[in-house]
């Protein structure tokens, strides 16, 4: 139980770090989003990251994401991995990433694992060569420590310890962890989006590596980046098997914007340009969709109007609807519950879908 501090409501589903109501969130006032400016401001500044994408005449423009940072000299970008390093441009490039890897048995719990390859019969037998699950294989797991976006709902938070200050990596030393046990590469995190460079250049180097061996490619991201590397990431699943899947993480642009940080207008408009790729390959699925069902919050009528958007461009689209475990600055909401999972699986398939799962299931409470 909490109180929203714009309408005085004390209701069971709240925040106490946002102290907002989806209510007051949605109608988008100036109080509103200035106090959910100041949580983000607040929360990303115990980690030492910028309150807000800089923007600076003299500094140097990155356009790897949605930010669209311009970086002063010895300043960082809102990722805290991009750095204008005496006139240059570093970080997140082929030769220094905050990233690390392990090695993930198949078929493992991704996003996508159900239309997967890895799990089924899915491509067989062009990306596969197993008509079931891909046992003594693995994936190699490839997480991404900084992110576009600053969720505070966020599962995998801790990765905020290592952005601006961490072990750095190049894209070799990534591309040298495919064995010949390796099936598919994952980049997610965090994000790939601010360090897309780097990712693209492991997938191209393991790739050109493989030997002729099965290796698809896929990605796990918010759609924030840039247009040119998209097309480049769907380019290589595309050829590989892999697929790219959209962490579509709310459907009102001041909903995402309160919990996120960041606006969703790039992640939607990146998600329907792939969705023109999908006639290339059906089988496994290019593109996929997940969102987080997070209480108070990312409700039935959230997820209606994702699946709306989703249906108009594809209705075969799959949609993985994800249970909510309390993490970060939302850690003192509950677990989602098991109605509320089901009435959001209810409107995705009202709106049209025709592949939709609840994900996570072992946490509905």
């Amino acid at each position: 139980m909490g109180q929203c501090v714009l309408c005085k409501r004390r209701l069971t589903y709240i925040s106490s770090a946002l102290q907002l109501c989806a209510p007051c969130i949605l109608a988008d006032a100036a109080a509103t989003r200035e106090q959910a400016a100041a949580v983000h401001a607040r929360a990303r500044g115990e980690f030492g990251l910028p309150a807000r994408p800089p923007r600076t005449a003299e500094g140097l423009g990155c356009r790897l994401c949605t930010n669209a940072c311009d970086i002063e000299e010895g300043q960082i970008g809102y990722c805290g991995v991009r750095r204008n390093d005496r006139g240059q441009l570093v970080g997140g490039d082929a030769q220094c990433g905050a990233v690390q890897w392990y090695h993930d048995p198949l078929p493992t719990n991704c996003v996508a694992d159900w239309v997967c390859p890895a799990s089924g019969p899915a491509g067989y037998d062009t990306f596969t060569d197993t008509e079931g699950p891909e046992r003594g294989y693995f994936n190699l797991a490839v997480f991404y420590e900084a992110c576009s976006f600053d969720c505070l709902f966020c599962q995998n938070w801790h990765y905020k310890d290592h952005s601006i200050e961490g072990p750095r990596h190049s894209s070799d030393e990534v591309a040298a962890a495919v064995n010949p046990r390796t099936r598919c590469i994952c980049f997610f995190g965090g994000d790939p989006s601010c360090q897309v460079e780097h990712a693209l250049s492991a997938a191209h180097l393991a790739r050109k590596q493989r030997g002729g061996r099965i290796l698809r490619v896929c990605w796990e991201t918010n759609g924030s980046v840039c247009r040119r590397a998209l097309e480049d990431m769907a380019a290589v699943s595309l050829e590989s098997g892999g697929c790219i899947k959209f962490d579509l993480k709310a459907w009102d642009d001041s909903l995402h914007q309160a919990l996120c940080g960041a606006s969703n207008r790039r992640t939607l408009e990146n998600f329907e340009h792939v969705s023109d790729w999908i006639v290339r390959r059906r089988a496994p699925p290019l593109l996929a969709a997940s969102t987080l069902l997070v209480p108070g919050y990312i409700d039935a009528e959230q997820v209606g109007r994702i699946a709306q958007f989703i249906a108009q461009l594809d209705p075969s689209i799959p949609y993985a609807l994800l249970a909510f475990r309390g993490s970060f600055e939302m850690a003192d909401l509950p677990t989602t519950s098991r109605r509320e999972a089901t009435d959001c699986l209810a409107a995705a398939e009202a709106a049209g879908l025709t592949r939709v799962r609840i994900g996570n299931v072992h946490l509905l409470t």
